[in-house]
């Protein structure tokens, strides 16, 4: 049976993995999924591509044969799921009600949102309409982080420091806007949930956040907003040290999202998604009482029972 996938919003990302889905139509990942249908929302003047930006994705997406729809609800009657690709956290729990509500198993970029309590309503939806969801950084999915991960190069992760871009977009939790892809290798190696507390050390040009598992391991990031940037790490383990990898294109993650639609089951849990997001949480207040360290489970709790 064919899958056919609509996106919602006009990126870089519903550009790329549509190309990558239609365009591998005989490779067995893709083989009868399909992206049929977007929708374009009004963007958002801050976080907005330029007109010649937008106008390359359009060509590149009619080139695929897909169809540009006038709303959510038009194209939600044409699929069987959904990648939510917005370039902006904000209107993503608006963006996914008339999918949740359809039944529509939906991936959603990063960031989920804005906000950790944008995250819990999210999460909260899902459930409640029991539609699968899924979201994660593209570099989730570097091959060797996630032979990391399931112990094939260093034995068990004794801590690991992670690099990426850490730009500030006011309207966002700091983290959330590109420090998630590099906090999310940080979780990747480090095998998942289980940060107790979080410190973050700020200035203009970068950010060290140190997150302590509690158990003697400690995952550190560095966001780059000055000098050359880029992203890596390295993972430091029982057997070994060894590099995280380097990023190698979406092509894993679109495998991985057009497996979920055919399964419909994530292949990150939501509390491993979830503490992500409370990990950037806890930095941000870290962040505004100077650098002391913040618990991610108080910062759950608060905003769990603020949503």
């Amino acid at each position: 049976m064919e899958i056919r996938v609509g996106v919602i919003g006009l990126s870089v990302h519903s550009a790329a993995y549509t190309e990558i889905i239609n365009s591998g139509g005989s490779s067995p990942e893709f083989s009868g999924c399909k992206v049929v249908a977007i929708f374009h929302p009004p963007g958002n003047p801050d976080v907005e591509f330029s007109e010649a930006q937008l106008q390359n994705f359009t060509e590149t997406i009619k080139g695929q044969g897909v169809e540009f729809v006038g709303s959510i609800k038009e194209m939600v009657k044409k699929v069987d799921a959904v990648m939510l690709l917005t370039n902006d956290g904000r209107p993503h729990f608006k963006e996914i009600m008339p999918v949740l509500k359809a039944g529509k198993p939906v991936y959603v970029d990063k960031p989920l949102a804005a906000s950790l309590s944008d995250v819990l309503a999210i999460f909260k939806m899902a459930r409640k309409y029991k539609v699968p969801t899924f979201s994660c950084s593209p570099l989730r999915y570097v091959k060797e982080a996630l032979d990391i991960r399931e112990g094939k190069v260093v034995g068990r992760v004794l801590g690991a420091n992670t690099y990426g871009p850490a730009p500030i977009q006011k309207s966002h939790v700091d983290l959330f806007w590109d420090g998630i892809h590099a906090v999310e290798s940080l979780y990747t190696v480090m095998g998942g949930t289980g940060c107790k507390t979080v410190t973050r050390t700020f200035t203009d040009g970068a950010d060290v956040v140190v997150g302590d598992w509690g158990d003697g391991r400690i995952g550190v990031f560095r966001g780059v907003r000055k000098g050359k940037s880029g992203f890596g790490g390295t993972a430091f383990g029982e057997g070994k040290i060894a590099s995280i990898g380097v990023f190698a294109g979406y092509r894993p993650l679109v495998v991985a999202i057009v497996e979920f639609f055919r399964t419909g089951k994530s292949p990150v849990s939501e509390d491993e998604t979830i503490e992500i997001y409370a990990f950037m949480d806890a930095a941000d207040e870290s962040k505004r009482k100077g650098g002391i360290p913040v618990s991610v489970s108080d910062v759950l709790s608060r905003r769990k029972k603020n949503k």
